[in-house]
Parts: structure tokens; C-alpha cells; sequence
């Protein structure tokens, strides 16, 4: 079975950055698209970056020029870089692995964007 594991997460100011990670088994990383999502408290979970197995990255408009996810091959991570924070990017983030069909999830990465 995969195991996601996502790291780098904490309390940051306005403006700042933080880098995530998500570590996945090597079989899964050569194989699976992977994308972080996030969630709040009491809202439904959403869609934030995506990159397929042979790298383009998509983002979602509340990311874009903000947020950059990548492929890291030698260490089977997919880093999320998150630039420019802002209080509404609070949420716990949370990785996924896609692979024919089948979804894994990461237990999530608390992300705390202070005013």
C-alpha cells in the first residue's frame, strides 16, 4: 500500500512563504499525477496544484503566480513552494496520488497564514 506523507507546514505571517512536501513511495511518485488540496473548517475541500507524471503543473486561480508545485526524482517528493501567503490560505493541506483510477491521501499539514 502507498503512504503519503506531507511535511513543512506551521505558522507564518501575511506575506511570507513556507514550502510543503509530499513524500510517496517510488512506485507511486513514477506513476501517479499528484496534487495538493486544502480544507478548512466547515468548507469542502479544494483543489489548490496538480502535476502530472511527466511534470506540467497546473494551479488554481487562488495559487497562480503565487504557489509552485514541482517534482523532486531523486527524493520522490513533490514540494509545494507557497509564496506570498495570505490569511485566507489557512487550511490544512493535504497531498494526493492518482493512479488509474485509485486515490491516496497524505493525513494532512497544518498551514496557519497570520494577519
Amino acid at each position: 500500500q502507498v503512504q503519503l506523507v506531507e511535511s513543512g507546514g506551521g505558522l507564518v505571517q501575511a506575506g511570507g512563504s513556507l514550502r510543503l512536501s509530499c513524500a510517496a513511495s517510488a512506485s507511486i511518485f513514477s506513476v501517479a499525477a499528484m496534487d495538493w488540496y486544502r480544507q478548512t473548517p466547515g468548507k469542502q475541500r479544494e483543489w489548490v496544484a496538480g502535476i502530472t507524471r511527466s511534470g506540467s503543473a497546473n494551479y488554481a486561480d487562488s495559487a497562480k503566480g503565487r504557489f509552485f508545485i514541482s517534482r523532486d526524482y531523486a527524493k520522490n517528493t513533490v514540494p509545494l513552494q507557497m509564496n506570498s501567503l495570505k490569511p485566507e490560505d489557512t487550511a490544512v493541506y493535504y497531498c494526493k496520488a492518482t493512479d488509474i483510477g485509485r486515490e491516496f491521501w497524505g493525513r494532512g499539514t497544518q498551514v496557519t497564514v497570520s494577519s
